[in-house]
């Protein structure tokens, strides 16, 4: 599907804003401007209200989460000149010691999904915020020597807790995740104060994908900075406000991963060119920006692509795949849209019926692969990645093609 298309699928259908975003930056991002014809999704009726849910994580932990509001007191806001300090939301996610008597942690705040709703023309009342397996606040359920951290960033115009179901995953296999709201650049960002702030990000251009790179950058090193406070003992909070019993020592800062999707996945890339302390990355279906492309890098890092996407579409893959000098692999996931590395996965499918999507739009987002397939295989490759990278554990996963997950191509 080219740009053009795009701009008639908007006219012919009421799409959602923030859903012909994604689909705009899927085209424009990734392949080059060309998608692949998918064959007809059956729709479902919704219900009166709906609260669409989210696969649970598959592993033995119980999980924590304590959001966190840092502020960069050593740089203005690059978006809004008027904001003297760059502010930002992270989520902490963690293994959790008991969970049964702390509140439920939800996708979205109250406001970021009121927010979210309007932008969406989601019908009031019609859909409750989905709530996550995680615990607010829970005690942590520490480790001897502490526990790999993994930083996560979204895709532009996308939110921390935009691939939720991988970050869960993680985290009930003993990992710490902190996923990264980076604010003007996401479609809405809540913080302690109920204030929620919304993407200034200009027309997408080349120069301005450049410039978002490196503040989700910038983002990234500063909030690996505060985490390293959190982990000698400091409350690196705004407000200081409570955190879990047992968070002192519970992170290993010599083991540090990062993922993305889209644009966050080469915020990925990028961040471990400058930063060495991050060991291992994985880009998620992003086209790759910044130095990096031509300097490569010396440590492990895996490219997943959606099913049109790759070195052969895709010139920055292709110059950064073959200036890695580390361990290296590219695998594509047979039937997956751009979006499929997303909670987007699971949550168009029960969404359609509420916002009248056409099946065109959903396949472009979300591809023909089966959304539970999806999540089962994206998980499996994830955590196998960082458990061969961080932990040295090695399943054999990453070695060859599987027979339990054909789906998933390894690209020579």
């Amino acid at each position: 599907m080219t740009p053009r298309r795009v701009a008639q699928v908007a006219r012919n259908h009421r799409i959602p804003r923030l859903l012909l975003l994604a689909l705009a930056l899927a085209v424009s991002l990734v392949a080059g401007g060309s998608m692949p014809a998918f064959a007809r999704v059956v729709e479902a009726p919704a219900p009166a209200v709906l609260r669409p849910t989210l696969p649970p994580p598959t592993g033995n932990h119980r999980i924590g989460v304590v959001p966190l509001h840092l502020v960069d007191r050593s740089r203005p806001d690059p978006w809004v000149s008027s904001q003297p300090v760059r502010e930002l939301m992270v989520s902490l996610w963690y293994p959790a010691r008991r969970t049964h008597a702390q509140p439920v942690y939800p996708w979205l705040g109250p406001g970021a999904w009121e927010r979210f709703g309007q932008d969406n023309d989601v019908p009031p009342g019609s859909v409750l915020v989905p709530l996550t397996h995680a615990r607010v606040n829970a005690p942590v359920d520490r480790h001897r020597g502490g526990r790999p951290l993994v930083l996560y960033s979204p895709g532009l115009g996308g939110n921390r807790d935009s691939s939720t179901v991988l970050v869960e995953q993680l985290v009930s296999r003993g990992y710490v995740v902190a996923t990264i709201d980076h604010t003007h650049d996401a479609s809405q960002v809540e913080f302690p104060d109920g204030r929620v702030e919304v993407s200034a990000v200009p027309p997408i251009t080349p120069e301005v994908v450049e410039k978002a790179v490196a503040v989700r950058v910038a983002d990234t090193r500063f909030v690996l900075n505060r985490l390293v406070a959190l982990n000698a003992g400091r409350n690196p909070d705004a407000e200081q406000r409570l955190l879990p019993a047992g968070l002192r020592s519970a992170l290993n800062l010599s083991r540090v991963g990062m993922f993305g999707h889209s644009l966050g996945g080469a915020t990925a890339a990028q961040a471990m060119y400058e930063d060495p302390r991050i060991k291992a990355g994985v880009n998620l279906d992003g086209t790759m920006v910044g130095a990096v492309v031509d300097a490569g890098l010396d440590r492990p890092f895996m490219l997943v692509a959606s099913q049109n996407h790759g070195r052969d579409t895709d010139p920055s893959w292709a110059r950064f795949w073959a200036n890695l000098r580390g361990w290296r692999l590219n695998l594509q996931l047979t039937g997956a849209g751009h979006n499929s590395f997303t909670d987007l996965q699971v949550l168009i499918p029960q969404l359609v019926g509420v916002l009248q999507l056409p099946p065109e739009l959903v396949q472009l987002l979300i591809g023909t692969v089966d959304p539970h397939r999806s999540v089962l295989i994206q998980r499996a490759y994830l955590t196998a990645f960082f458990n061969l990278h961080l932990l040295h554990r090695d399943g054999r996963l990453l070695t060859r093609p599987s027979p339990r997950f054909p789906e998933m191509q390894f690209v020579p």
